[in-house]
């Protein structure tokens, strides 16, 4: 009897330390973001802040402030009493609020493009290097990825961001693979589905149509032209992944680069090329997965406008519009007949 009144008095020295503690010296602590009173209590018993975590848990149960418990970089001292931690964790004012940096990235950007953005905005360790493969954050077979593709190409979601001022570029990444995935949740899949396309080919024609659209109207229709070619069976002649594969986003092309020898050659291909040609925006993911009801299969810029096109169901009507197109052209000097 007199063994466990023992037992029940030391544990309740433990639990509420009624003399007090003298505190030590003072310890960084970070605490992650979502930690539970429980993590917090190992994280601090591990730093020597307080002697037990599962006393500290149950001290913040019954004060009331388990879920007031602020996670971020706190200064604390070493052997702290359970009621002085709790405090110190619970007030705002002991929590130091790191500066941030706010990075845009736009839509339909290569890897490549974002990762200079990266660069400025401070950001520590390479962005292509964070981006060139799948890790915990997303898997590859959940949206019909090919075995053997590594690139996260298509998957880095165009927002934008805030993170902490020289935070790695790795945190970049996974903030924009979790907010693909919030938004592909939402998108409805089931036309693409009845076309037998992945989510990853919705993800592949997403990126082309977000390349090829200036306006935001003509996406479901371009997103169709390339439905329509993928079910005859003709190449989808889009310049944009030939672009993509030279790493070669403006100026001309020569006919030699036209005539190259690559997966990414759609006007000597048919089908789709092997990977995402960008990053495409949510708008453009929803016209992917449903394109426009129309028999379009050609487009071309239209003469005195900033990048609208003419839409075309058969090869005749098609070669007018070139043949408008080309004629504007001329008249021009041999330069874009647009208004941009």
């Amino acid at each position: 009897m007199l063994a466990v009144l023992a037992v029940i008095i030391i544990g309740a020295l433990m639990l509420f330390q009624p003399f007090g503690s003298a505190e030590g010296a003072q310890v960084q602590v970070t605490i992650p973001p979502g930690s539970g009173a429980g993590e917090i209590g190992e994280q601090l018993a591990q730093a020597g802040v307080v002697e037990s975590a599962f006393f500290f848990r149950v001290r913040a149960t019954l004060s009331g402030k388990r879920d007031r418990l602020r996670s971020g970089e706190h200064t604390l001292q070493k052997d702290m009493t359970y009621s002085s931690a709790i405090e110190a964790l619970s007030t705002p004012e002991t929590t130091k609020t790191s500066p941030t940096v706010s990075i845009t990235i736009p839509e339909g950007r290569t890897r490549r493009e974002i990762a200079p953005i990266a660069k400025k905005a401070g950001l520590r360790g390479s962005y292509m290097e964070a981006s060139s493969r799948f890790g915990r954050a997303l898997s590859p077979s959940d949206y019909g990825v090919p075995k053997g593709t590594r690139s996260l190409e298509g998957f880095l979601f165009p927002a934008t961001y805030e993170l902490n001022v020289g935070a790695p570029a790795r945190d970049l990444v996974e903030r924009q693979l979790k907010a693909f995935r919030e938004n592909i949740s939402g998108v409805n899949m089931e036309r693409a589905r009845r076309k037998n396309l992945t989510r990853y080919e919705v993800l592949i024609i997403a990126s082309m149509v977000e390349r090829e659209a200036q306006l935001a109207k003509e996406r479901p229709l371009i997103a169709a032209v390339i439905y329509n070619r993928l079910s005859d069976g003709t190449p989808l002649g889009i310049d944009a992944t030939t672009r993509y594969a030279l790493n070669k986003p403006s100026g001309a092309l020569r006919q030699s680069e036209l005539e190259m020898d690559s997966p990414y050659n759609t006007r000597k291909r048919a089908g789709l090329p092997p990977t995402p040609i960008g990053n495409p925006g949510l708008a453009s993911i929803r016209a992917a997965a449903a394109p426009a009801d129309v028999e379009y299969r050609y487009f071309v810029v239209k003469p005195g406008t900033c990048g609208e096109h003419v839409f075309a169901a058969t090869i005749e009507e098609h070669n007018r519009n070139v043949a408008r197109y080309a004629g504007a052209r001329a008249k021009a000097g041999d330069k874009s007949p647009t208004t941009c």
